[in-house]
């Protein structure tokens, strides 16, 4: 009797260890939130084309992971901390959501980082910008894919210095990713040798730049540097061009411009204008083929934070797919330890700080002469390393780099 007692709780212990290793994916689906913008100024570069990548990777993957199907769900945060924490909140607890993808603004990427981090869940950042992310406010949950405002403030600032425009004046969104823009783009310019003339803030999402450009015409400065995106880098360069800044001498830079802010502003209003960008449609077969699907899809070329997130999918699927499982930690930890190849980073690494290296370039908008299309916008000036590109892994008081 008693060896029937082992045998059967022998057996029950087998089932239940066998049982756990089948029952790796909780709740038998892997489900993403894309929490976006939808409605405001960053929809162009994020919102419904950044959901339509997400789905685009979720769909060429086949749909299922490690034998479990995948589901994406969308929000938008209408750029509101408070909004965006409560989707996120509500997401996790309630609708079993394993990642959330995205979060441009960083009044609202930044907490959502530190609530995923709470819920031991996974947060993939392609739109938000702040170099925070993986500085100060570093998480071991969260990877900042695409972008930050040191890699854009780092290749277009010692650019533009090393050309000789070498006096700056800053006009710039008065929320976290403005100020750690122009934190991080004033820095590089004074360690490159020149000089901060001055600076203007103003509300997010601005429809008159007037002020804040007059003083910026008095001040002099060789480059008036926009610390802002989406709507207000548009409007601030076209009441820029009204008000003849650049007919003045002065040179206009956009921290962040991406191909839908230039394609909407046209070309002969922005040729010669420098961008940074982590992405172009037009650099090889690979940008090509898949800029030519989402154009189809959304109705115009990938931004890189869309493309960004193409890619972010895939290796996040391809990380669940290898160990079986969706346990945040172990996924994160497989995720680090793959490189990144695909079309839009070559060799990308992603730090114990949550920091994706990759290449960043810079650009230089084309003469109207110069174009050969309604998309052939940009023309290369410069490939800067990932490792060049981005902050240092010792330099942003990340915590979890300690004995890294």
């Amino acid at each position: 009797m008693q060896k029937l007692s082992v045998a059967i709780a022998a057996g029950l212990a087998l089932a239940a260890t066998s049982g756990a290793a089948q029952a790796q994916i909780s709740d038998d689906i892997v489900k993403i939130g894309v929490l976006t913008d939808m409605s405001s100024l960053y929809a162009d570069a994020t919102g419904k084309g950044s959901l339509a990548a997400v789905e685009m990777a979720v769909a060429d993957y086949g749909g299922k992971v490690a034998g479990k199907p995948v589901a994406v769900v969308a929000a938008d945060h209408q750029n509101k901390s408070d909004v965006g924490v409560n989707i996120a909140r509500n997401w996790y607890d309630n609708d079993k959501v394993d990642a959330i993808f995205d979060v441009p603004t960083s009044s609202v990427a930044l907490p959502v980082s530190a609530l995923t981090r709470e819920k031991n869940r996974i947060n993939i950042n392609s739109g938000g910008g702040s170099s925070d992310i993986t500085g100060t406010a570093c998480s071991p949950n969260t990877v900042h894919w695409t972008y930050d405002t040191y890699a854009l403030s780092n290749v277009a600032g010692r650019a533009m210095v090393k050309r000789g425009e070498d006096s700056w004046f800053f006009v710039t969104a008065d929320y976290a990713f403005g100020m750690a823009l122009q934190r991080d783009a004033a820095n590089v310019v004074k360690e490159s040798g020149g000089k901060v003339l001055g600076e203007v803030r103003h509300p997010l999402n601005s429809s008159d730049f007037s002020s804040f450009l007059l003083q910026a015409q008095a001040s002099k400065a060789k480059v008036v540097a926009l610390a802002n995106a989406g709507g207000d880098t548009t409007n601030a360069l076209k009441q820029a061009s009204e008000f003849g800044l650049t007919q003045g001498g002065q040179k206009m830079i956009a921290l962040l411009q991406e191909i839908t802010d230039t394609h909407s502003l046209g070309i002969k209003a922005t040729q010669g204008l420098i961008v940074t960008d982590a992405f172009y449609w037009d650099m090889n077969e690979e940008t090509r083929a898949f800029s030519k699907r989402f154009n189809e899809k959304v109705g115009h070329m990938p931004t890189m934070i869309q493309a960004g997130l193409y890619s972010a999918t895939m290796h996040y699927l391809k990380a669940i797919d290898a160990i079986k499982t969706d346990e945040a930690p172990k996924v994160m930890e497989e995720m680090r330890k793959t490189p990144i190849n695909d079309f839009f980073a070559r060799n990308g690494k992603i730090r114990i700080d949550g920091r994706m290296v990759h290449d960043m370039y810079l650009f230089e908008v084309k003469k109207p002469e110069e174009s050969k299309g309604e998309w052939d916008l940009y023309k290369l000036i410069a490939t800067v390393p990932g490792d060049e590109a981005f902050r240092p892994l010792d330099k942003g008081g990340c915590p979890i780099v300690t004995g890294h």
